[in-house]
């Protein structure tokens, strides 16, 4: 979310059902299944029946690894590019006929007077001197294979700046995971589950064959999307986002010209070795949007989460976590935020979860009682346990599936990324 319109201090008054229910489906545990490969890609899925997802590796130079995601999934790349540019002219459209839409309204205002074309351009020409040359090398790349023009591709990787979404997270460590020990992170997006997205749920990692293009890591996303909101690195960091619709007058302003958060958040999975450095990177970006952050570092067993705006880039870990609230109290080894920065209903609800399950925040009981009682995670969530590697994923129900509708609901699946990162070429 960024340029949201918003009253300063005011709350989000939504909350979760008293009624909600425990997530008792089954967990997919085998691994993954190898479906074909081609030069500088190899496809597998893993889940089962509906839950089933493509895990793609790449190889090569990021338009070399442009070109094989297009090639191999050709289809599935070209459908999303059009369906997410078909929900965009979708939401315009509502937007200026005054009914419910996502979109910021500083850009419906630029698309009413330039149209939808021009006001993503402008949006790109806002943000573009702030972009490493490396993505727009992969659009060139999966434009060249699948046909779609790069201009249409670079459009709706903007979509990140322009709309609202509502979402969850927390970082557990020390004294709250005792009995494992594992440092625990959760990533659970909520955003519009009649959007494209749900239909295309993919895991791609990418395997660069030069230092210069960092090392590996993983998009836990969607086909032919290149940029990050959910993932995991082969250096133990992961990252968690929500946007802040509700914030206070400590973020300050935002600003349009900046990196895409969605760039960002990819070039710590991309490029950073450490915590330290991820917070380097955002103390020095060009920021834009009001967004909360989080950054786990498996190494160190250190979460950071951070108030993030053109203004300011706030680090906080379990002793100095903001907002300080009677809804929002500060625990010892974690740190979470229920779907915005002021979010009284959210919050309870989250505290309450993760303090019945302390000394025990586990994968496991974060998917049966803490994201489904919390109701959060709609479209997609993440646990991410970064001691061990291993990370559980849901998704959103895809058109023909069966069963409820939210992620949180959904069966999980679990994936090792120690050998997803071992995997060879």
């Amino acid at each position: 979310a960024c340029i949201t319109a918003h009253a300063l201090a005011a709350e989000c008054h939504g909350k979760p059902s008293p009624d909600a229910k425990p997530n008792l489906n089954p967990i997919h545990t085998g691994d993954a299944v190898f479906v074909k490969s081609i030069k500088n890609a190899k496809l597998y899925t893993v889940g089962e029946g509906d839950e089933i997802l493509n895990v793609l590796h790449l190889w090569g130079t990021p338009y070399e690894m442009g070109v094989a995601q297009g090639t191999i999934l050709k289809e599935k790349a070209t459908q999303l590019v059009d369906n997410v540019w078909s929900y965009l002219e979708q939401e315009v459209e509502q937007a200026i006929n005054g009914t419910f839409h996502h979109l910021q309204p500083w850009f419906v205002d630029l698309v009413a007077e330039f149209g939808l074309d021009t006001g993503l351009d402008l949006t790109y020409d806002a943000t573009r001197r702030y972009t490493g040359p490396y993505f727009e090398e992969e659009i060139a790349g999966l434009a060249h294979a699948t046909g779609v023009s790069e201009a249409k591709i670079r459009r709706i990787h903007m979509i990140g700046e322009l709309t609202k979404g509502d979402c969850s997270m927390y970082g557990a460590w020390g004294n709250a995971t005792a009995s494992t020990g594992a440092l625990m992170q959760l990533r659970a997006l909520d955003w519009d589950v009649d959007g494209p997205f749900r239909n295309f749920p993919q895991i791609t990692v990418y395997h660069p064959t030069e230092a210069r293009y960092g090392h590996a890591f993983a998009n836990i996303g969607w086909t032919g999307w290149i940029g990050a909101i959910t993932g995991i690195s082969s250096k133990r960091l992961a990252i968690s986002e929500i946007g802040v619709s509700f914030p206070d007058d400590t973020f300050g302003r935002e600003s349009r010209f900046g990196i895409p958060f969605t760039y960002l958040l990819r070039d710590i999975l991309q490029f950073d070795n450490s915590l330290q450095d991820a917070e380097n990177r955002i103390t020095h970006a060009h920021r834009t949007c009001d967004l909360i952050l989080g950054v786990g570092d498996g190494n160190s067993k250190q979460f950071r989460s951070v108030q993030y705006s053109a203004s300011v880039a706030n680090f906080f870990t379990d002793t100095n976590m903001m907002p300080v609230a009677d809804w929002h109290p500060r625990m010892n080894d974690t740190v979470y935020y229920g779907m915005d920065w002021l979010c009284p209903g959210f919050n309870e609800v989250l505290h309450t979860q993760l303090q019945k399950f302390y000394g025990n925040i586990t994968a496991e009981n974060t998917i049966r009682e803490i994201t489904s009682i919390t109701q959060t995670g709609n479209l997609q969530i993440a646990v991410y346990d970064l001691t061990n590697m291993i990370v559980h994923t849901a998704n959103a129900r895809r058109d023909g599936s069966a069963g409820p509708l939210n992620a949180y609901e959904r069966p999980f699946v679990r994936v090792d990324f120690n050998k997803l990162f071992a995997e060879q070429p």
